[in-house]
């Protein structure tokens, strides 16, 4: 990997900070550090939990995109999917209108403080919704153990579901629960088994999953995050860590050189900002984003930037994440 200065980085680096139309997660504003390399505009945008180390390896993805050449386009369009938080029945259908043309929605479910009942309305209501030919996948971030994810995927199994996504957080859980659900013909997809693994291919050794929920910033980037799909030898999802729409396309330029692309790939979620940092933003135009490299508008990164205390903060985060790099680099 082609290691710039930190000066370089910081150079063209904007704190942004994008209000979300309804909370995700706790989430009601995002932010993301932008800055240009020699190939284009490119995001660092790790959770503010996360620690330097896993981090890092966000920064290693964002360098990838800004100055390493990237895969082939296979596709010019990618179709992606809705995504729906955990909020209540009628909000479900306004939020699954945000999402123009698309036919697959992935909901939201496992959320601490509700209940599996609030979970099945919510479902039912994005189903009433779609009708009978939309696809509806379902997300639980690892939040039930084996008993309840097998209970819940009873519970959902009517509203005729394309794939449940990481029931469990562990890899031998989520080996048991796709053994005990196996004559439903219900797949599970892992994601956090995934992109926050030491090995990100564990899972697949271990037939813990059907497919790949594949996140680029986590994976240290396009290129690495290629060569895992083919290593892993598992379908796969694209989809997005609630980016901008600059961190969006990195996923579309992945989506876009993968081989085997058999499902809706979650790199809508720009449809969830009430402001982006690209005109226009990428949300879903007929149910697809457009291949394309995009660039920052100057106009909306002035619109968007964070405080000077946030931006210190991310810039300091870059600063620690650049030097993790630079001694693995050295070793």
């Amino acid at each position: 990997m082609i290691l710039p200065t930190l000066a370089d980085i910081l150079a063209s680096t904007r704190i942004v900070a994008l209000p979300l139309a309804t909370e995700f997660r706790s989430i009601t504003v995002r932010e993301a550090a932008l800055f240009e390399g020699p190939e284009g505009w490119t995001e660092f945008s790790p959770f503010l939990e996360y620690g330097d180390a896993e981090a890092a390896t966000w920064l290693a993805g964002a360098i990838d995109f800004g100055w390493m050449p990237q895969p082939a386009a296979l596709r010019h369009q990618v179709a992606v999917n809705a995504t729906i938080p955990a909020v209540g029945t009628a909000a479900a259908a306004e939020i699954l209108a945000r999402f123009d043309g698309c036919r697959t929605a992935k909901v939201k479910v496992a959320e601490p403080g509700q209940t599996l009942a609030d979970d099945v309305a919510r479902v039912q209501a994005v189903r009433e919704a779609m009708g009978s030919e939309g696809r509806i996948r379902v997300d639980a971030n690892g939040a039930w153990n084996i008993d309840e994810a097998e209970h819940a995927i009873h519970a959902l199994a009517e509203f005729d579901l394309e794939y449940v996504e990481q029931p469990c957080a562990s890899v031998d859980e989520l080996a048991e629960i796709r053994r005990r659900v196996k004559y439903m013909g219900i797949p599970i997809a892992a994601d956090e088994s995934v992109r926050k693994a030491a090995d990100p291919l564990a899972v697949a050794r271990a037939g813990a999953a059907d497919l790949l929920v594949i996140k680029v910033q986590p994976l240290g980037g396009v290129n690495r995050a290629l060569e895992i799909v083919a290593e892993a030898g598992l379908p796969a999802v694209v989809s997005s860590a609630l980016d901008t729409s600059i961190g969006l396309s990195m996923g579309v330029t992945l989506a876009a050189a993968l081989e085997q692309l058999d499902y809706d790939c979650g790199l809508g979620t720009a449809a969830l900002f009430t402001s982006d940092v690209t005109s226009p933003a990428l949300t879903p135009q007929s149910g697809a984003l457009s291949v394309d490299r995009i660039a920052a508008d100057p106009s909306l990164l002035a619109a968007s930037a964070a405080g000077a205390d946030r931006a210190d903060w991310w810039r300091e985060r870059i600063t620690r994440c650049h030097a993790l790099l630079s001694s693995a680099a050295a070793e």
